[in-house]
C-alpha cells in the first residue's frame, strides 16, 4: 500500500513535515536575531574606530590632539588614542597640547576676605550662574563667604576602603551643595574611589599624602585664603592649611594666567575651584560627554575663572566624576552611565 494513501500515515508525514519547517522558522529567527544585534554592533565598531583612525590619521594635526588628549584623560577609553599611536608618540602629542607648570605659589595678601563681625549671624547669599562656550555648557557657584566650603572626605581611605558620593557627604554633613575634589586610584574607570591621588588635607586633620612629594593642589588656610600652587605635604603644613587637596593643573596664580599649549588638554567634563580678591570662592562644574556639552579644553576653564574675576584657580578631578549639587539637587549633569561616583573627597559649602 502506497503510504500517501494510508490516512494515519498522511498525517505522520504532515506532522514531520510540519516540524522541519517550524526548526527552519526557529533558526531563520535565531539568524535573523543574531543579524539585528550582530549588524548595529559592528557598525557602531566601525563608526567608532573607523572615526577615530580618520581623526587620527587625518590631514588636521589640531584635531588629532584634540582627539588624543581627551581620551587620555579618560579612565576607561585610553585604548581609542594608544591603539593607533606609541607611548614616545601620545607623550609627545601631550607634552605639545599641555597647561605649563607654574612656578608661583598664590601670595595671600593679594586675598582680602572681609572680618565677620563677633554677633553676625546673617549668612551670605550664595549664587548660582549658567556658563557657555562653544563646545560647553555648565554652572559656576559663588560663595561670598570662603569660611562655609571646606573639604569633606569619606570615612577612611585604603584599597579595603569605598569612597562616597558626593550627595551622600553633603546629607551626611548637613551641607547645602558642593563639587567634587580631588582624583583616586580608578584603573579602567572602575575605582571605588577609596584611594585618594595625593595630599588631602580635611578640617586641619592631615589624612593622606607624602610629606616630601610636591604635587599641585589648592587649600584654605586658616584666614579662608585659597592657596594653590606646587606644593610638598610639609609645606602645606607649614602653611597652616585647613583643607586641601591635590589635582591640577594650577589655572591662575597671583592673577595670572597659567601658560597654554597647542589645545591645552582635551575637551571632558571639567571641575575647578578658585577665588576672587574679595574672599569670595568660586566652584565651578562644567558637563561634558552629552548632547548639550561635549567639553571644555583647560583654556576654556581658564577663561570662565577669569571672567569671574579669580586671582587664583586650580583644576580638579574631572571626567565622570565632575558635579555640583546644590539645595538637595544634582544641577549639572553627570558623563558616568551610573549616575554620581564614589569619591574620596568633594569641597562642600555649609
Amino acid at each position: 500500500m502506497n503510504p500517501k494513501e494510508d490516512p494515519l500515515m498522511e498525517a505522520i508525514y504532515q506532522m514531520r513535515a510540519e516540524r522541519r519547517e517550524k526548526r527552519r522558522r526557529i533558526r531563520r529567527n535565531i539568524l535573523r536575531g543574531v543579524l539585528c544585534l550582530f549588524v548595529p554592533v559592528v557598525a557602531a565598531a566601525v563608526f567608532v574606530f573607523g572615526g577615530a583612525a580618520m581623526i587620527n590619521y587625518g590631514p588636521s594635526v589640531a584635531m588629532r590632539d584634540m582627539f588624543v588628549m581627551s581620551m587620555m584623560e579618560t579612565s576607561a577609553a585610553k585604548f581609542l588614542a594608544t591603539m593607533y599611536f606609541s607611548p614616545e608618540e601620545i607623550e609627545e602629542i601631550q607634552n605639545a597640547n599641555s597647561v605649563q607648570e607654574v612656578s608661583e605659589v598664590t601670595d595671600v595678601g593679594l586675598v582680602n576676605v572681609p572680618d565677620k563681625e563677633p554677633d553676625e549671624t546673617e549668612t551670605e547669599p550664595i549664587e548660582i550662574h549658567e556658563v557657555v562656550g562653544p563646545t560647553f555648557k555648565g554652572k559656576m557657584m559663588i560663595v561670598a563667604d570662603p569660611s562655609r566650603v571646606y573639604l569633606s572626605t569619606c570615612p577612611y581611605f585604603g584599597a579595603d576602603a569605598a569612597g562616597m558620593r558626593v550627595e551622600e557627604m553633603i546629607e551626611r554633613d548637613g551641607a547645602i551643595g558642593g563639587i567634587n575634589a580631588g582624583g583616586f586610584v580608578d584603573e579602567g574607570g572602575v575605582g571605588n574611589g577609596g584611594q585618594p591621588l595625593g595630599l588631602v588635607i580635611s578640617q586641619g586633620e592631615y589624612k593622606a599624602g607624602s610629606l616630601g612629594g610636591t604635587t599641585a593642589m589648592a587649600g584654605f588656610d586658616e584666614k579662608n585664603r585659597l592657596v594653590v600652587g606646587n606644593l610638598t605635604g610639609q609645606q602645606a603644613k607649614d602653611m597652616g592649611l585647613r583643607d586641601a587637596v591635590s589635582f591640577g593643573p594650577v589655572l591662575i596664580v597671583n592673577g595670572k594666567r597659567a601658560e597654554v599649549e597647542g589645545t591645552g588638554g582635551g575637551v571632558n567634563p571639567r571641575s575647578a575651584i578658585g577665588q576672587r580678591a574679595d574672599g569670595a570662592v568660586l566652584l565651578l562644574v562644567i558637563d561634558g560627554r552629552q548632547p548639550h556639552s561635549i567639553g571644555a579644553t583647560y583654556k576654556d576653564v581658564i577663561d570662565v575663572m577669569e571672567e569671574f574675576e579669580a586671582v587664583n584657580a586650580c583644576n580638579m578631578d574631572g571626567g565622570s566624576s565632575s558635579l555640583m549639587f546644590y539645595e538637595g539637587e544634582l544641577i549639572t549633569t553627570c558623563a558616568s552611565l551610573y549616575g554620581s561616583r564614589q569619591l574620596p573627597t568633594a569641597w562642600l559649602v555649609k
